[in-house]
């Protein structure tokens, strides 16, 4: 059986159970934590590793709350395992339980203030979540040394059910009934080459002349983002060298392979030269979504504040005059 795959022989639970005679000592408190874990994953396994498990005992545990409650609380999707409404309430009313569970380990261990404790999942892409919400989580982290932070980075859009993470940062404007959005910042891309590539090649005079030089950028056929399609910005240009790793395509403008489409916090970084400043100036906008079960979570806000913090401070890195 997949691990992330729940026991066929599990009945659902009574579709048309009474709520109304649920004896609350019937339930099991711990059981809303696994309930909790999967919900912040969207898989067993991811959740079996938070809390120490095998995925079999989160499943198990999961079905029982489900019985109990005679609720269905998730349910299978193509990205993962999402909470139903029902799911969502009763995480939302769960995590005053894992809040109070801090706050006795505070307590315990003679903390005048309150630390943060639990596992905050991110998604990122690959340049912008290593280079900003990096040092952001790292804060984040000196704060409150019992707080996890996960960082996952890959260039892609979001899905409209989401699943998997706590906050997601994704280029351009992002959709979603199920996500609380906002803008975070924009940042600018050009293009850049290194000296021995201009030494080489010599440097395009007008966007006509880019047709005569290698492009370096990202592969349009598995491009995920509608807002980097290269025909947007400049039309007609095909790359020469492509990647879908926007460190791959850095690595090959620093070694001459020809002109990169980069964002300026990581050319300037490389020390690359800007060509056709005034024609080629793309500003592109990043947004940051949570998970609207996850909103009000104090790990997720402190992440939250500590990636605006990391662009207020950093606004000329992404936006260079």
């Amino acid at each position: 059986m997949h691990p992330d795959s729940r026991p066929a022989e599990d009945p659902a639970p009574p579709p048309q159970a009474d709520h109304s005679r649920l004896d609350p000592r019937r339930l099991r408190a711990d059981d809303l934590r696994y309930l909790l874990a999967v919900a912040r994953t969207g898989r067993l396994v991811a959740a079996a590793d938070a809390l120490g498990v095998d995925h079999t005992t989160v499943s198990r545990r999961i079905t029982a709350l489900e019985k109990s409650l005679g609720l269905r609380l998730m349910e299978r999707g193509s990205e993962g395992w999402a909470l139903t409404d029902a799911g969502k309430a009763v995480s939302e009313s769960a995590r005053a339980i894992e809040d109070a569970l801090s706050r006795v380990v505070d307590a315990v261990s003679g903390q005048d203030t309150p630390s943060l404790h639990g596992t905050v999942r991110v998604n990122a892409p690959d340049g912008f979540g290593t280079v900003f919400a990096t040092p952001a989580l790292a804060r984040v982290r000196r704060r409150h040394p019992g707080l996890q932070t996960e960082l996952i980075t890959a260039t892609r859009q979001l899905t409209l059910h989401p699943s998997g993470f706590d906050l997601a940062l994704a280029i351009g404007r992002t959709p979603g009934s199920r996500l609380v959005t906002e803008h975070l910042t924009d940042y600018a891309l050009g293009l850049y080459a290194s000296d021995a590539y201009l030494a080489r090649c010599g440097s395009p005079e007008t966007l006509a002349d880019l047709r005569e030089h290698a492009l370096i950028f990202y592969i349009e056929s598995m491009l995920q983002v509608g807002d980097l399609d290269i025909e947007r910005h400049l039309p007609g240009v095909t790359p020469a060298f492509s990647s879908t790793n926007v460190f791959a395509q850095l690595e090959a403008t620093c070694v001459g392979a020809g002109i990169g489409v980069l964002p300026a916090f990581l050319a300037h970084r490389a020390q690359l030269r800007r060509l056709l400043t005034d024609e080629v100036d793309i500003r592109l906008p990043i947004t940051l979504a949570v998970r609207r079960e996850a909103v009000t979570h104090p790990a997720v806000r402190a992440v939250r504040d500590a990636l605006h913090q990391e662009v207020a401070d950093r606004a000329a890195e992404l936006l260079p005059e």
